[in-house]
């Protein structure tokens, strides 16, 4: 596990495009996933959320090859994530081959060091509710379906679940 540094914006976008368009293609339009992929995963848009105060990505590596990738980002949260210094999971995902392989936990376990370095009290993040390998993933690590929200992928309107929970379990 490593911390990305600027220089990883290109990795960044393709990491994250591809393991995006893995988990979320079969669900949607090649057109939706298109616009969102565009819109989302340049290098430019990497290196500017890298650059954000408050923003971290950690990426996972084996032998040498990025697997995995988070991004924490400590923002204003909807109002139903309660705590007085709550965090925020932006993105966790690992590459298809990977999945099932402690890739994701490995990188949850990442995140919630960094928490508690920061001193967070709650670790929250969205999941789209047709999405039941990753909510299952939140619910056994502790993470509870505290809200709802809209999210736009291209024309789609969907529903993401918030979930949170506490970062000192």
């Amino acid at each position: 596990m490593r911390k990305a540094a600027p220089s990883d914006s290109q990795l960044l976008a393709e990491l994250g495009a591809r393991t995006y368009a893995d988990t979320f293609a079969a669900g949607n339009t090649a057109e939706d996933m298109a616009a969102y992929l565009a819109g989302a995963f340049s290098p430019e848009i990497q290196s500017t959320e890298l650059a954000e105060p408050g923003s971290l990505f950690l990426i996972a590596e084996l032998d040498g090859r990025p697997v995995g990738y988070t991004r924490l980002r400590q923002d204003p949260p909807p109002d139903c994530i309660t705590g007085r210094h709550p965090i925020e999971i932006v993105r966790l995902y690992s590459v298809k081959d990977m999945i099932g392989h402690g890739i994701g936990a490995a990188l949850m376990t990442a995140c919630l060091e960094e928490a508690r370095r920061r001193e967070c009290d709650v670790i929250w993040l969205d999941v789209w509710e047709k999405n039941p390998r990753a909510i299952a993933f939140y619910e056994r690590w502790g993470f509870v379906k505290v809200g709802e929200q809209d999210y736009q992928l291209g024309n789609d309107l969907q529903l993401d679940w918030l979930m949170a929970r506490n970062v000192q379990i």
